[in-house]
């Protein structure tokens, strides 16, 4: 979805809550009355849009996993750079389950426009029982992974295909080019798939806006807008932590890297896109004191595998929905999290921002026991939040390229290729 998707399907929701309001004001027996109707084109929607979680999971994390490792096999300077990547978005999503719920505390929603927003996702959710930890240790492993993937089990399905994907690094390389080959395939149909729904999407929006704001009233436009603040606020964050890696782990003074980094800012702010920011990211390197050459090595690849922001903001997004509902996310449960959301970054290697949204957090919020029906109707103002998700990965890319040419010395003519 490029940014002028994003606007339409914002638009939609918009036009959609309004119409809800204005009729549920002026005749709320008509607004009632044509509510199931309404819904269930938004619902049909949704249902299409989940269909593909499944299957676009595992060739995304499968495909994913693989180019990681062979990335790291690439040479000296790119296995050092996937390393930076893991630590980094592990740091961003462990900042996210702490910072996230100190967020909401700081700034919680009115019990009122709580009750209405809730409502208008889905009403109440009974929290599923906590499991042991017995429990919850023999339920990392699949004893049948169809059937895992049939009844949407997500955890034990992830867990699987992970080892499936590792296993597949150290097979034939002709075999494993057969194999990563059919799962590529496999995720591209999925993602055309995906794509034909989303075209729908302005169509969907509207209706599940229509249908919020019919159960919600005007509570709803202020739970969206405290959704979107708290996220942003998150993603916030994410910029600020990169800004302090760069200082304290990188050694770039922050002000050296901020007056290098204006272009690039400018470009992700207008376009949204860390692929469109390459070109001024490689100059901010270039002023910076990078190689260019080691730069052309690890920018792209940061571009394609570094999802900064994307821990932090995922599992931001999952908390929300938690906090919403009323369930309760233990510290194992959020380790869970962490960890699925890693690869579900991983898995999101240049997908669009709608798609990555609905792949990347929904297998996060099926693990943690969390909903996933909101996600169908916050997808359309991830406008907002994504915009730090652009300036936090910006920076990152920066950053982590920085510090991994730093750390390398040149290496033999072909060694990276």
């Amino acid at each position: 979805m490029n940014l002028k998707s994003a606007w339409i399907i914002l638009s939609s929701l918009i036009a959609g809550m309004l119409l809800g309001i204005l009729l549920d004001m002026a005749a709320p027996t008509a607004g009632t009355a044509s509510l199931p109707y309404v819904e269930t084109v938004g619902l049909l929607w949704l249902k299409a849009l989940t269909m593909t979680i499944i299957p676009l999971i595992v060739a995304l994390l499968i495909t994913g996993i693989t180019a990681t490792a062979d990335a790291a096999r690439a040479g000296t300077l790119a296995a050092r750079s996937v390393g930076i990547f893991m630590v980094s978005i592990f740091l961003t999503g462990l900042m996210s389950l702490l910072v996230t719920p100190l967020l909401l505390r700081l700034f919680p929603l009115s019990q009122g426009a709580a009750a209405a927003l809730r409502g208008g996702l889905g009403g109440a959710t009974e929290a599923p029982p906590s499991p042991t930890f017995s429990d919850f240790i023999l339920g990392l492993i699949p004893a049948n992974p169809i059937a895992a993937a049939a009844e949407t089990t997500v955890l034990p399905l992830i867990v699987f295909t992970t080892i499936f994907a590792f296993a597949m690094t150290r097979i034939a390389p002709d075999a494993r080019a057969s194999l990563s080959g059919l799962f590529k395939a496999l995720g591209d149909t999925m993602l055309v798939v995906i794509g034909w729904v989303l075209a729908l999407a302005p169509i969907g929006v509207f209706a599940l806006g229509y249908a919020l704001a019919i159960k919600a009233g005007l509570a709803a436009f202020g739970g969206l807008l405290h959704y979107v603040l708290i996220v942003s606020g998150v993603g916030v964050c994410c910029i600020l932590l990169g800004l302090a890696l760069a200082w304290l782990v990188v050694g770039v003074a922050p002000a050296r890297f901020v007056r290098a980094m204006v272009p690039t800012l400018a470009v992700a702010l207008s376009t949204q896109s860390s692929l469109a920011s390459l070109p001024a990211m490689l100059r901010a390197t270039e002023d910076l004191g990078v190689d260019p050459k080691k730069a052309d090595i690890v920018l792209p690849l940061a571009v394609a595998l570094f999802r900064f922001t994307s821990p932090a903001m995922n599992l931001a997004v999952v908390v929300y929905i938690a906090w919403l509902f009323g369930l309760t996310l233990s510290p194992w449960t959020m380790a869970v999290g962490l960890a699925v959301a890693m690869a579900a970054a991983l898995s999101s290697v240049s997908l669009p921002g709608s798609i990555s949204y609905v792949t990347s957090i929904a297998p996060i919020a099926v693990s943690m026991g969390v909903p996933v029906a909101p996600l169908g109707l916050l997808v359309a103002v991830e406008t907002f939040p994504d915009i730090f998700r652009t300036l936090g990965n910006v920076i990152a890319d920066v950053a982590a390229t920085k510090y991994a040419a730093d750390g390398v010395r040149d290496e033999p003519e072909g060694e990276a290729a």
